[in-house]
């Protein structure tokens, strides 16, 4: 959906901005006056913008939850603290990875859905030696991204992760790194640049690699 407003965003509003304009001239021409639209559309603008402002990033977000975890990328349902490798670089023509699919055509794509209602998870990442990834954390309440793994924020060693919800005091293991989420769910996308097509199956093998797991105190 936010890709077809992005796209068509500019055509959209030049339609309903016609229809608007119809409706006024309908109205003048019928003698009924345009001051009660006026009323109504302020109304409705005073209304519908706050609660579109609130609503949208919940129902975007939430939107992924529902489709990885009752349909998944072609594979069937991903399970919820499971993080699934796409095996191929995603386009918007490419159905397992349409989900996440931004045209790029030299990344693999690696999704989920993080709960931590339930206790701390533990991100692992591979040594990817040198290679571009990332994997980033969106709060599903706000739809913002409150954290990033990866080659540009943590480095591209091998790595552990704890992934904490709100309020949790529970004792971090040497070694690891704490990330604190403002909410116990997030949307978990992660991404594995592929250089060429004969270096597909090693990017692939490392984005498997990329997984979660219970942290055991």
């Amino acid at each position: 959906m936010n890709r077809l407003i992005l796209k068509y965003g500019r055509s959209l509003t030049a339609v309903i901005l016609a229809v608007f304009a119809w409706v006024i001239y309908r109205r003048i021409a019928s003698g009924d006056g345009i001051i009660p639209l006026v009323i109504a559309a302020a109304i409705v603008w005073a209304l519908g913008a706050p609660a579109f402002i609130y609503l949208w990033p919940r129902l975007t977000v939430n939107g992924y939850k529902r489709a990885i975890t009752k349909h998944g990328f072609g594979d069937g349902p991903v399970p919820v603290n499971t993080l699934y490798a796409v095996p191929g670089t995603s386009s918007p023509s490419t159905s397992r990875g349409s989900l996440m699919a931004t045209g790029a055509d030299d990344l693999l794509y690696v999704g989920g859905w993080l709960d931590l209602s339930n206790g701390p998870q533990v991100l692992h990442v591979p040594d990817m030696a040198g290679r571009y990834f990332s994997v980033q954390f969106t709060d599903a309440s706000k739809s913002t991204n409150f954290a990033y793994v990866g080659k540009r924020t943590t480095g591209t060693k091998a790595g552990d992760y704890v992934l904490s919800g709100p309020g949790w005091k529970g004792t971090v293991p040497n070694g690891m790194t704490q990330i604190s989420s403002p909410t116990h769910s997030a949307l978990v996308i992660g991404r594995v640049f592929v250089e060429s097509e004969s270096d597909l199956p090693i990017a692939y093998a490392l984005a498997k690699q990329i997984q979660l797991a219970p942290l055991k105190q």
